[in-house]
């Protein structure tokens, strides 16, 4: 592993539209990145797991729940914020900012919106810290795309519910101490209930064989008749309209965060086009190389306008869903497309683990897929620009 040399690149100086607080956030994040997530990431990326140890610094440095106020544990932060940070921790690996994005806006999000005073207190600030580790249950085998044919219930036992059903390609899963998870009810009603490991009828088997996010703990939810507490249910909400905003809140942070990766793939590409000498001189000196990373920096820069822009309206609770799906979909195609180019300058160097870039790579094949696939997303921007839903 080579020494982590990264400098984000910033064409249109889009450092002068962030705050000193802004900006003293992300050097404190890219600090940690490089201390104690660059050196390791590519051992655990190819043994297949993940560095339960990050998780306090992760904690320490406000990556959980940064938008989460202080009377609940989090730091009151801005939107910017938890933007710039989830694009530091992608910019090191996406399983990284995975984890931190399911704890933040999977699990202490629904919480914080929906969750009572008393789940909020109980519960948000050990996750804030990361003494307690969460995860989200909504995708189901037979159900990804569409969300509202889930076949996960819970009926009626008096002072419990008994919950039935099961969740996979879940982050987090293997090791998390809660769920929140969706079910119907027996009138057919979606709720979200807080699931407690420990139990009784309650699993969380890992996902093994991966490709991608390598990382990351993936696993499913399996529910045989668990007895969860009624106090349990979050009240403040009822229908798709529960999971569908917690997924607008990752889906902002990926914005962002895939952004990260395709930064770092242009500036791992273009330090080594000027160190890598072929036929006399730079292969940065080459007008195909150079055509290569004029493309890059000019989508990375739309991009970083893209976000911060969503960003402004997501402080001023302006922000769509509709906005956020299109920024989670470019950011996602920029960077895998980023990464492909930025491997090709690196030719055979670029598909080892001495370098990031195939990580990357095989990283956003499963981000441009999770929080809503590329072409839902598409469709998502056409019903909202038409007013035509062409999703049945």
């Amino acid at each position: 592993m080579q020494k982590d040399l990264y400098q984000h690149p910033d064409y249109y100086l889009l450092d002068e539209l962030l705050t000193d607080e802004h900006k003293l956030i992300r050097d404190s994040v890219r600090a940690y990145v490089k201390k104690e997530i660059s050196a390791i990431i590519e051992d655990y990326a190819q043994r297949a797991e993940f560095p339960k140890q990050i998780i306090k610094g992760l904690g320490e440095q406000g990556c959980f729940g940064p938008f989460v106020p202080q009377q609940y544990g989090g730091p009151g932060l801005d939107y910017i914020s938890y933007g710039i940070m989830m694009q530091e921790l992608e910019r090191g690996d996406s399983g990284v900012r995975s984890t931190a994005s399911v704890q933040g806006s999977l699990v202490m999000f629904p919480i914080y919106k929906f969750g009572s005073e008393e789940q909020k207190h109980k519960y948000l600030p050990k996750l804030a810290t990361g003494e307690l580790m969460g995860c989200f249950g909504l995708t189901e085998p037979n159900h990804g795309s569409d969300p509202g044919s889930m076949e996960s219930n819970f009926r009626d036992a008096g002072d419990h519910v008994i919950l039935n059903g099961a969740k996979m390609w879940i982050s987090n899963a293997p090791f998390a101490d809660i769920a929140v998870v969706w079910a119907k009810n027996e009138s057919g009603e979606i709720h979200g209930l807080i699931v407690e490991r420990g139990m009784e009828g309650f699993s969380t088997p890992e996902t093994h064989g991966k490709w991608s996010l390598r990382a990351s703990a993936t696993g499913e939810l399996v529910f045989d008749n668990v007895k969860v507490p009624k106090a349990n249910i979050l009240p403040g909400v009822k229908g798709l309209k529960g999971p569908l905003s917690c997924l607008s809140s990752a889906r902002y942070g990926i914005a962002w965060g895939a952004l990260g990766c395709a930064m770092d793939c242009y500036d791992t590409a273009l330090r080594y086009s000027l160190q890598r000498h072929q036929f006399g001189k730079a292969i940065g000196g080459f007008q195909l190389t150079q055509k290569k990373l004029a493309e890059m920096v000019t989508e990375i820069t739309k991009g970083q306008l893209m976000v911060w822009r969503l960003g402004v309206l997501r402080n001023e609770d302006r922000a769509t869903p509709a906005q956020i799906s299109m920024a989670k979909r470019n950011s996602c195609h920029t960077a895998l497309t980023i990464a492909r180019e930025a491997r090709q300058i690196l030719g055979g160097m670029g598909i080892t683990g001495e370098f990031s870039i195939m990580r990357h790579m095989m990283n956003l094949e499963s981000v441009i897929t999770y929080e809503g696939t590329h072409d839902i997303h598409l469709l998502i921007t056409g019903m909202d620009v038409t007013g035509i839903n062409a999703f049945k």
